[in-house]
């Protein structure tokens, strides 16, 4: 099995459980989180991908690190990937699933970081922007990024719009540079 099919029938298999539950929404945005966790501390990314460790080691932490934090759904479905030997890929297959669950409803997926975390006000704006720049309806998921440092840097699949301080900055030193 190619690792696409892999990862595309793990997010196939993670939304069906999620949606069977009745907790879609709230189990998406909480593997969204943690996908971004995981990109974010490699550390624990190393923990949970330690083929050293036993396969039940990684999956007690990643109850010791969820438990009480996320919903139930969540989490067992986060420790039967790692169970399985495929933590590597969560956040490919959580990416999946976030792909499937927008197209199922007609939506494309926006990554947005942002130094600060947004208010719904400010992320239904931006999602009204971005849906009116790319002519299709866009759901917001937002990844606290202190190195954004301000303003926002938004992802629709291959479309990046950076309206970041940084950005602007540099177009501001080309600009008196040239």
């Amino acid at each position: 099995m190619s690792t696409d099919a892999l990862i595309h029938g793990y997010a196939q298999a993670m939304l069906s459980v999620a949606e069977g539950e009745g907790a879609l929404d709230k189990v998406e945005g909480e593997l969204f989180d943690f996908a971004r966790a995981l990109e974010a501390h490699p550390e624990l990314r190393e923990a949970l991908t330690d083929s050293a460790l036993p396969a039940e080691n990684r999956t007690q932490a990643v109850r010791d690190l969820l438990k009480d934090r996320v919903h139930p759904v969540t989490l067992t479905l986060v420790g039967f990937v790692v169970q399985a030997g495929h933590a590597k890929d969560l956040p490919k297959i959580i990416d999946a699933l976030s792909a499937i669950a927008a197209a199922a409803r007609q939506h494309e997926v926006a990554e947005v970081r942002s130094a600060v975390e947004l208010t719904d006000e400010q992320r239904r704006k931006i999602a009204d922007a971005l849906s009116a720049a790319t002519g299709r309806k866009v759901e917001v998921k937002v990844v606290v990024d202190p190195a954004v440092v301000g303003g926002v840097l938004a992802r629709v699949g291959d479309l990046v719009f950076d309206g970041s301080i940084a950005s602007r900055l540099d177009d501001a030193k080309q600009h008196l540079g040239s």
